[in-house]
């Protein structure tokens, strides 16, 4: 059963999304609200936030006063690559960093329509480029991400590989979007159970970000991607998502091409319920920090 917490959350996000009709609302309208979201959860004194720029990515080292750890986590965060910001998910990076014991490294890539594919990429290759010219060893740093920052995540290891770079330890895929041409079976058998996204606005929204014709570009949707050589990944998805099967999917690719890849679908659960205050995010945390310190030891 889920926590009285969770049930509270989904009711409000079932409500937020009755009341409300993102198609007429403005890019800046939407990009507040996600921005307003991320500041639910109060920021405690023992977090350290400095404003700097990884290459010339803008971005955030968020810390924790009492870690004195090694360990990177460059954190790739979601909004379908035309929302989100330091502002959105530094609450989730401070949960992620002491869950995992670990620096992160929070850029602002570049948003669509301002910016179009492949900017986004571009931009979370040069990061990851600037923490090694600082000298972090490539087994030092694992990339995460959430929906679109989880498809971008696996866009970042394709493209390091491709490239012969080194590639990270590890990665953690929050209900990653693997699928912009949306045509996974749970796009439409989970519409009546996800609480937050519709069927309708998740296959508008790739066409800020993209053309029609590159819906499924490797680097776009990594779900048509070559996956073979990338480092152990950890994907969490909820049952009740309409992404779903884009997680679904993509575990099954890697694991066909023999990467390490482990996938928890949590039951009763939404797209990214990382992000709220509730005891089962805490829990998912906690699992993804013990997986990247499982992969990058002290």
């Amino acid at each position: 059963m889920p926590s009285p917490q969770a049930l509270a959350v989904r009711s409000m996000l079932q409500q937020m999304r009755s009341s409300q009709n993102l198609a007429e609302q403005s890019l800046e309208t939407q990009r507040a609200g996600l921005d307003q979201m991320g500041r639910t959860i109060p920021k405690p004194d023992s977090v350290k936030v400095e404003r700097t720029s990884f290459g010339n990515v803008p971005g955030e080292w968020i810390s924790i006063t009492e870690n004195a750890s090694t360990r990177v986590i460059l954190y790739l965060h979601g909004g379908a690559y035309y929302m989100g910001s330091c502002e959105s998910h530094r609450s989730l990076a401070w949960r992620l960093a002491q869950a995992s014991g670990s620096r992160v490294a929070l850029i602002e890539y570049r948003l669509a329509p301002e910016h179009k594919f492949p900017a986004a990429v571009e931009d979370a290759v040069e990061a990851y480029d600037s923490l090694l010219a600082q000298g972090i060893a490539s087994d030092r740093i694992a990339i995460a991400g959430d929906s679109a920052g989880g498809g971008l995540t696996m866009a970042t290891l394709v493209s390091l590989r491709d490239a012969g770079k080194p590639l990270p330890a590890c990665a953690a895929l929050l209900s990653p979007w693997t699928d912009l041409a949306g045509t996974g079976p749970s796009m439409e058998s989970r519409a009546a159970s996800d609480p937050w996204l519709e069927p309708e606005g998740i296959r508008k929204a790739p066409l800020l970000y993209c053309n029609a014709d590159q819906l499924t570009h490797p680097l776009v949707s990594p779900l048509y991607a070559d996956l073979a050589g990338l480092p152990p990944i950890l994907i969490h998805v909820g049952y009740d998502e309409c992404l779903l099967d884009d997680s679904v999917r993509l575990h099954e690719k890697l694991r066909q091409t023999g990467v390490d890849a482990r996938l928890h679908i949590w039951q009763d659960m939404w797209h990214v319920f990382h992000s709220f205050p509730i005891p089962e995010s805490e829990e998912a945390l906690k699992e993804i920090g013990d997986f990247i310190k499982e992969k990058i030891p002290s």
